[in-house]
């Protein structure tokens, strides 16, 4: 069975929106989910599911979330094949990039090109960011704590839910997918 990467999207920040991972696991292996794992304690999820089901179950852990937990929380899904080619295809890494200044965001359905072409790459110097398909790479040499490069602005400019990770979540979440570590 292929292996998935459930990214829920603002639970678990600043004490908001508070979602214990057992409940998570739980949660995800009621709606279908098998060898389900977190990674720390801010939504990340690492399961088997059929690949027809898997678009289906996404669905069902936001609804269960919301009907035991009172929480509307997004649900961005990526297999492990797509972590890879992430991890394999940051511009930013490959260009040499310090890790501790990279991100992505994963974006829950691919944008329409015209909406990519005209966000603003100057809208928060001195950082960049570059979109692949449902991936945003971005390199913030400043943190990404005063970006103007948010989840809000990316999802109003691109008509889509994103949700963030840094470098080294993505890289682990990669690692757990492909059965290391």
């Amino acid at each position: 069975m292929p292996t998935y990467a459930a990214l829920l999207r603002g639970i678990n920040v600043g004490g908001k929106n508070m979602l214990p991972m057992k409940d998570l696991v739980a949660i995800c292996e009621q709606a279908g989910c098998g060898s389900v794992r977190t990674y720390i304690q801010s939504g990340n999820v690492i399961f088997d599911c059929a690949a027809k089901a898997a678009q289906k179950t996404a669905g069902a852990i936001t609804q269960a979330i919301e009907s035991r937990m009172g929480l509307r929380v997004p649900v961005v899904l990526r297999s492990a094949a797509e972590l890879d080619e992430v991890v394999a295809s940051n511009p930013f890494q490959q260009a040499g990039s310090d890790e501790k200044w990279l991100h992505v965001v994963f974006l829950q359905t691919l944008p329409e090109a015209a909406r990519v072409a005209a966000l603003d790459p100057d809208r928060s110097p001195p950082e960049q960011f570059t979109v692949r398909g449902r991936d945003i790479f971005l390199q913030c040499p400043n943190g990404v704590g005063q970006s103007k490069l948010t989840n809000a602005w990316f999802d109003s400019k691109l008509a889509t839910i994103s949700t963030g990770r840094n470098w080294r979540t993505v890289c682990k979440l990669r690692d757990m997918a492909r059965g290391i570590g």
